[in-house]
């Protein structure tokens, strides 16, 4: 990408908005390349209804203009009848292929499982079991349920690829695979994209496991790094489980990548907080902001300058530094306030960012 970046700031519900805004003031002038604007989209329930979903469509084609998002979280409404989530409709315009959470140690929250390292999945974003076409036939107990789903090969070689960058770029193992085993036609197309990537990227360990075995063998994981590549639906149980061994999602970011099919880079990010809306703690200023400030400075990170990548470094361990430091919120066991944690974390990076700065 080159210098001069747009960033589509999509603006959500609730709870999720007063998250964006915080992450916001993190990404001040000062911390930002030269040249990069903001286009902002109001995904609210309330005007995605007044719109008729207009307006997410109008955030979808800005972001398959500019390739960097940033988005609150967002209410879906029950009714199927009603404007439905946004999230569907902007990774079909961007041709989404992976999702990408990380399960990282928040110092001083003490993990489940004894989990020190990060762990990170790298999920399709579609196929599988979610938009399979699905009936029934028959009376009573002879009823039968009946599913059709899908893989693409363009999808598994997406997400096997990222998986193999992913790791060669944090020194993680490549750890995990699909029941190939039990579906050597369906689940095999993936895992023969996963011995594929692991030839190309030779320098990247890989332990390929069936999914059964990967639950198990996470119980027993500790200081290694992993990187776990999953099918759809594995992914969305697989990254729920991880999250938690860290004791708390707060250090959790979600991004939606698109890939080029020739190149197998990432041409489009969209990074969110993997939690919801949280209406019970709207307006009360109690919220943690850690998800959403860690998602603003995963955007940063692809924008491939060295100021970004820079910046972004420094929002992240000013982020966990204040948190080691006793700055917290009342999730994490302390009294700090939304808005007093964001601004001790503009405070560390401005201090950070000058100290590199002078030091050359």
């Amino acid at each position: 990408m080159t210098e001069g970046h747009t960033i589509v700031i999509m603006q959500g519900d609730q709870t999720g908005q007063e998250l964006l805004d915080e992450a916001l003031r993190v990404l001040s002038p000062s911390v930002l390349p030269p040249h990069t604007h903001f286009k902002t989209f109001d995904l609210s329930l309330e005007n995605r209804r007044a719109t008729n979903n207009q307006v997410t469509c109008e955030a979808a084609e800005a972001l398959q203009q500019y390739h960097l998002g940033l988005k609150a979280a967002t209410i879906t409404p029950e009714a199927s009848d009603d404007v439905g989530s946004p999230n569907a409709l902007l990774r079909d315009a961007i041709g989404a292929q992976v999702i990408l959470r990380v399960g990282r140690r928040i110092p001083p929250v003490r993990p489940i499982a004894g989990v020190h390292a990060p762990i990170a999945v790298v999920r399709m974003a579609v196929d599988g079991a979610y938009g399979a076409k699905e009936w029934r036939e028959g009376e009573g107990l002879d009823q039968i349920a009946y599913r059709t789903q899908k893989l693409s090969r363009r999808v598994c070689r997406a997400v096997a690829e990222y998986t193999f960058q992913y790791a060669g770029r944090s020194g993680a193992k490549v750890f995990g695979g699909p029941k190939y085993t039990v579906s050597p036609v369906y689940e095999g197309m993936f895992k023969e994209e996963l011995d594929a990537a692991s030839n190309r990227h030779p320098s990247v360990r890989y332990d390929p496991q069936l999914i059964d075995a990967t639950y198990a063998l996470l119980l027993e994981t500790t200081g290694e790094p992993l990187v776990i590549p999953t099918l759809n639906r594995d992914g969305d149980s697989m990254s729920d489980l991880v999250l938690k061994m860290f004791g708390t999602i707060a250090g959790a970011e979600s991004v939606v990548l698109s890939l080029d099919d020739d190149s197998l880079q990432v041409c489009t990010v969209l990074a969110e907080a993997p939690h919801g809306t949280a209406p019970s703690l709207y307006g009360k200023n109690v919220a943690n902001p850690v998800s959403m400030i860690m998602a603003a400075a995963t955007v940063l990170s692809y924008m491939g300058c060295d100021q970004a990548n820079r910046s972004c470094r420094a929002i992240r361990e000013s982020t966990l530094e204040a948190i080691y430091d006793g700055v917290r919120t009342a999730d994490l066991g302390g009294q700090t306030s939304t808005t007093e944690f964001t601004d001790e974390v503009i405070r560390r990076v401005g201090a950070k960012l000058a100290v590199w700065d002078a030091l050359g």
